[in-house]
């Protein structure tokens, strides 16, 4: 079984409530949270910590676990888990622009009404109910066969 892991994290900034959203360039092109691979050795949370501070600038602490989105490829059980954090305590500057993407603050009412085709193929990340249900689910689970306008997407 080939299995990837990887982090997300959103950042909400408790002044404005606003959220830091991230224009990605490389895999998954489009609007998602920061985040990225766990390493060998590491942890989730560390794993989050680190990506945001990469990507972003930001110093992040506080993390809540929102939940995991599990992906899986009925056809050969390949498998992507995305551990989702949230957290409104960081320090730091902003880096507008990294090798990754472009990071912008964004209201809440302009990011649930931006369409869907904006965001990263990764399942609209910064609009899942992990997130912005906190505590109401533990858990996304997507799994699909080979053609993939055929995945079902459950919350549990």
């Amino acid at each position: 079984m080939d299995v990837e892991l990887v982090t997300c994290v959103m950042i909400q900034n408790p002044e404005t409530g606003k959220l830091l959203v991230q224009n990605r360039k490389l895999k998954y092109p489009g609007w998602s949270f920061p985040g990225g691979h766990v390493e060998r050795g590491e942890s989730f949370y560390d794993c989050a910590v680190r990506e945001v501070k990469e990507e972003t600038g930001l110093d992040v602490k506080n993390l809540k676990y929102c939940g995991v989105l599990h992906w899986m490829n009925r056809d050969n059980d390949e498998r992507y888990l995305c551990f989702m954090y949230k957290t409104t305590e960081f320090d730091g500057k902003v880096i507008t622009e990294t090798d990754e993407g472009e990071q912008f603050w964004l209201g809440m009412d302009e990011l649930f009404s931006t369409p869907k085709e904006r965001f990263s193929s990764a399942e609209h990340y910064p609009l899942s109910p992990l997130f912005h249900d906190y505590g109401k689910y533990s858990e996304a689970f997507v799994a699909w066969s080979g053609d993939e306008s055929t995945w079902e997407l459950y919350y549990k």
